[in-house]
């Protein structure tokens, strides 16, 4: 169901199954290695995991002063409910924001299980777990899903960073000069003029992201449980 989905959350919640069908192997296995394996995997896929929706919802916030003539997500009924709802939307967004790009590349490599970052250790565990407990073929099933599922994983990547970006500056907001007033205990505090390029991504977003991502990569350092 994963290889043929269009839209991103979606894909998200397809992929959670694979996940899941790692956390019930290790539980399945019931030795004391087993045990701190799911521990282990829950803790990583649920940062992992929040870090790639906060990073889709950054993404759509971060577009805010683009148009695109992207005809799917026009016809999409419920287009409103979200800014980011199909993987073409994300076309060659590396152009528009390297940081957020890199950023998300990382959480999908650990999705994958790449080392040397934190989703390639959990899944280790799991699998050493259940190889020392006979559970062969299982291992094998696991391995196996692990590849399909690194296949509609890595075309997200294929589409950020190796497609043609289709946005481009709404030429409404070019030559626009915005104004913002601040109020301190509702008297007028301030008065500021500003572009449309000087709006940035809020602190609690961008302190979000970099400490997940931060989590994620801090077993290229300390390659251990």
């Amino acid at each position: 169901m994963g290889l043929t989905q269009y839209r991103i959350k979606r894909l998200f919640a397809y992929s959670t199954i694979s996940h899941v069908g790692f956390i019930l192997l290790a539980l399945s296995i019931n030795s004391i290695e087993s045990i701190q394996a799911f521990i282990f995997y829950l803790i990583q896929y649920s940062l992992s995991n929040l870090n790639a929706f906060i990073l889709l919802i950054s993404i759509g916030f971060s577009l805010y002063y683009y148009v695109n003539d992207n005809k799917d997500y026009k016809t999409l009924i419920d287009k409103n409910n979200s800014p980011i709802q199909l993987i073409s939307q994300i076309k060659g967004f590396f152009n528009i924001n390297p940081f957020l790009s890199l950023s998300f590349s990382i959480t999908i490599f650990s999705f994958v299980g790449i080392p040397p970052l934190i989703g390639f250790f959990a899944k280790q565990m799991i699998l050493s777990a259940a190889l020392d407990n006979g559970y062969i073929f299982l291992t094998f099933i696991a391995i196996l899903t692990s590849v399909i599922s690194a296949v509609y994983y890595l075309n997200i990547i294929k589409q950020v960073f190796f497609e043609k970006s289709e946005y481009k500056i709404n030429p409404l907001l070019k030559d626009v000069d915005m104004h913002a007033s601040f109020f301190k205990n509702k008297v007028l505090h301030k008065k500021v003029t500003f572009a449309y390029n000087n709006i940035i991504l809020s602190s609690s977003l961008t302190i979000s992201i970099s400490v997940l991502t931060l989590v994620i990569l801090l077993f290229i350092l300390m390659p251990q449980e």
